[in-house]
């Protein structure tokens, strides 16, 4: 188990480099399965689940090399078998899109339920909608998801309820596919529009990734020979920024694109932070107590959800009573249990919590989290031993 020891007070200052985008990448190697041909990753973030899914996809009968922590190439030319290992793509919760990208592929995928952190129900049912639409027949049985279609061909998709994971599948699924398929109600994350951009650099022909209307004309095959760099993480980015207001401090972050960043960057103005944005560049900086603020979770451009927890931390320091009303996910504020050992006073009820700011929080040496597994504040899936003192 990983331990991460934490002294405060300190004030977080200096410069960071903000990884490639999780959420992009887990969808983007995935990707690579409608490829004939080799292509090149660039800013893959060096984290576990990165990793699980190369295992996936050579096991599936692709070629990788790593030329350097953040970078592979992949040879998908002999994918040779149509069955995903059910203990790895167990682990995480993005192992679904091997369904959508096998589909295109090979026409059938076998693969066990994904995994992942435990957010209340997270089915899959706009997916299944999805392929089924195209033409796929899918069944869910002991814990396997069983897809096969004959040909897949397009079709007009309307998402029940705006879902990224959803989305990128059932692009994935409907790049090789005859015709035009439009996806209506489509999610608009930042991620959503960098799997587009990858697909599109070997050959699909995808119009309106970031609008709720996306269009996607079938190819017949996508070609490889070139590279790709995955955008930046804006939950890290994010993260970062928000640290920086909970300790005082003064962070500059690199390697960001700060359009990605305006609903928390108007969030942090709000409560009395600082921001600079330099184009590819974002300083942040405060030098006082947080001022109060209510923040709502919305898909993007709103607040994001992955964020909520971090801005839970500010707020619980913030002067007077803050509300954050959780729109996305169930069991968003387990958190606040651990903060309130630490000295914060949350009261959560349901999808909403209330935040009566304190000046610090004290040391516990017996809290627990689990995070999302990356190197960076916003990291690990594995459970994290915290010792926190007078944050």
């Amino acid at each position: 188990m990983e331990k991460l020891v934490v002294t405060g007070p300190t004030s977080l200052k200096g410069e960071v480099i903000i990884s490639g985008a999780k959420n992009a990448a887990v969808a983007i190697l995935p990707a690579t399965l409608l490829i004939d041909g080799i292509c090149t990753i660039e800013n893959l973030p060096n984290i576990s689940d990165i990793k699980i899914s190369c295992e996936i996809l050579e096991k599936l009968g692709a070629k990788i090399t790593w030329i350097d922590k953040n970078t592979i190439t992949i040879d998908t030319r002999n994918i040779t078998t149509t069955k995903a290992p059910l203990d790895l793509t167990s682990k995480f919760r993005a192992s679904y899109y091997i369904i959508g990208a096998m589909l295109g592929r090979m026409g059938e995928i076998e693969v066990g339920m994904p995994g992942g952190c435990k957010l209340g129900a997270r089915p899959i049912d706009q997916h299944i909608k999805g392929f089924e639409l195209l033409g796929a027949n899918v069944k869910v049985e002991k814990g396997t998801i069983y897809a096969k279609a004959e040909e897949l061909h397009a079709s007009p998709i309307y998402m029940d309820i705006v879902s990224v994971g959803a989305t990128i599948n059932v692009m994935l699924s409907a790049v090789l596919a005859k015709g035009t398929t439009i996806i209506d109600n489509a999610a608009k994350e930042p991620h959503i529009v960098d799997v587009a951009n990858f697909l599109n650099t070997m050959g699909a022909d995808i119009r309106g990734a970031g609008t709720d209307v996306i269009k996607i004309n079938g190819v017949e095959k996508l070609h490889g020979n070139a590279t790709y760099s995955v955008v930046p993480d804006q939950i890290e980015a994010g993260t970062f920024m928000l640290a920086a207001v909970a300790t005082k401090g003064d962070l500059t972050l690199k390697n960001c694109i700060t359009k990605h960043l305006e609903s928390i960057t108007a969030k942090i103005i709000e409560i009395g932070g600082n921001v600079e944005d330099n184009g590819d560049s974002i300083r942040v900086w405060c030098n006082n107590r947080p001022r109060k603020a209510n923040i709502k979770t919305l898909p993007y451009p709103g607040f994001p959800t992955d964020l909520q927890p971090q801005m839970g931390v500010v707020l619980s320091l913030a002067e007077g009573t803050s509300i954050i009303n959780e729109s996305i996910w169930d069991s968003r504020f387990q958190y606040t249990d651990e903060l309130n050992k630490m000295g914060a006073k949350i009261t959560a009820q349901g999808k909403t919590a209330f935040f009566e700011g304190v000046e610090k929080l004290n040391r516990c040496s017996s809290i627990f989290f689990r995070f999302k597994s990356r190197c960076s504040p916003s990291s690990c899936r594995n459970s994290s031993k915290w010792y926190n003192r007078n944050i």
